[in-house]
């Protein structure tokens, strides 16, 4: 539900204690348009600037994606930034370095590769497969009648490779079935903050704010920020605290926590 604050009264505690503060977003739609092609994704001019000034003064700082960590650090990385891919899956540490993923993911790695090879062969052309190492994404956007035959397809893998099925904008993803989402990265990422505050704009995104809900029974500050567009889900709009509109709205959020004002 919309708070009755206006925005610079919601960014006042945060701006107030930065140290004690953690300031994370999602990336597509939030940080960047929506585009057909997803390799075509890119931050929004003056995003990756706000997000290295925000990490220089903020406690931490990152994006919780479901982009590989290897996307993200291409576009993103090396400005002190925390870095978080594939739901969780994959991390970037704050300060760069190598890109590490989660012990358990391992073995699904071949799985996946064998799916999204499946789906190459079996598709129509109007459904796309996107690979990204420890789970895949399959997209109708191109072609929203496909919907029923794209999900057909993905429950079909499901059932029998093991792998869960997450409904995503306009597409399907195909994950290892591992108690990894938004919200348990947040949760890790943010503990001990006193400040929490997080961007979204999908489904994917509702974890995040589950978690936000826990840490403030349990004391903290918080700040639900969601970001529309034709496709936001109306439950991520109806929890949040502020309603922004698209990566234009995100960008003045995280310049508002830059303000003195």
């Amino acid at each position: 539900m919309a708070s009755s604050l206006s925005v610079t009264e919601l960014l006042a505690p945060f701006r107030d204690d930065p140290g004690g503060t953690g300031v994370f977003t999602d990336f597509d739609g939030t940080l960047a348009p929506i585009v057909d092609d997803p390799a075509a994704a890119r931050p929004l001019p003056g995003v990756v600037d706000a997000l290295a000034a925000l990490a220089g003064r903020y406690g931490r700082v990152g994006v919780i994606s479901g982009r590989p960590a290897s996307f993200l650090a291409e576009h993103l990385g090396g400005r002190g930034v925390f870095l978080s891919g594939l739901y969780g899956l994959e991390f970037v540490e704050d300060e760069g370095g190598p890109i590490q993923a989660i012990e358990e993911a391992a073995p699904w790695r071949e799985i996946v590769e064998a799916v999204a090879a499946a789906g190459d062969a079996a598709l129509p052309a109007g459904i796309s497969v996107e690979r990204k190492g420890l789970c895949l994404t399959v997209h109708h956007r191109r072609d929203p009648s496909l919907e029923p035959e794209s999900r057909a397809w993905v429950d079909a893998q499901a059932e029998e490779t093991g792998l869960v099925v997450h409904p995503a904008r306009m597409s399907f993803e195909l994950r290892p079935p591992l108690k990894r989402d938004k919200g348990t990265v947040l949760a890790e990422a943010a503990a001990g903050r006193r400040q929490v505050c997080f961007l979204g704009d999908d489904r994917g995104d509702l974890t995040a704010f589950d978690t936000l809900d826990r840490m403030a029974a349990e004391g903290a500050t918080v700040l639900r920020v969601g970001v529309d567009s034709p496709e936001a889900p109306a439950e991520l709009l109806e929890r949040a605290d502020v309603v922004v509109e698209g990566p234009e709205g995100s960008l003045r959020i995280l310049r508002g926590l830059l303000s003195s004002e």
